[in-house]
């Protein structure tokens, strides 16, 4: 009697390269806003502003994680050491379906990649059109 076939392993959490590569892009929007739009009245308060909004966005997700971490048992927060190339080949749980995990990740980083690469390509278009930004 052949084995039977075994189904891929199923997640239901996003690998750490996705959480560092969307603190990254965060980053890479924050430092957009920064670098190419800080001329003007009040800018000060508008990058003070801005960027405690962005220490709030990364603060909320990181204290449930700690909570979580915190509450759950101890074998749920050892840490997974599974490549990604492993991960984005297995099945991602949802509450609508199963996908891959590469869609998944996709879908995660599409939003914020969206926001962040666009920032950074609109201050650079504005910062090189208009004179009385870039000096000459």
């Amino acid at each position: 009697m052949p084995p039977e076939p075994t189904e891929p392993p199923t997640h239901d959490g996003l690998h750490p390269l996705v959480y560092r590569t969307i603190i990254a892009l965060m980053i890479l929007l924050l430092l957009s806003i920064w670098v190419f739009f800080d001329h003007g009245a009040y800018v000060g308060l508008t990058l003070a502003v801005i960027t405690v909004f962005f220490v709030i966005l990364a603060s909320i997700p990181l204290l449930i994680w700690k909570t979580w971490q915190h509450n759950a048992p101890t074998a749920d927060t050892q840490p997974e050491n599974e490549s990604f190339g492993a991960w984005e080949d297995d099945e991602f749980a949802t509450w609508t379906g199963k996908f891959s995990g590469r869609e998944a990740a996709m879908q995660t980083l599409l939003p914020i990649a969206a926001v962040s690469i666009g920032m950074f390509v609109f201050g650079l278009v504005y910062y090189f059109d208009i004179p009385h930004v870039s000096g000459y």
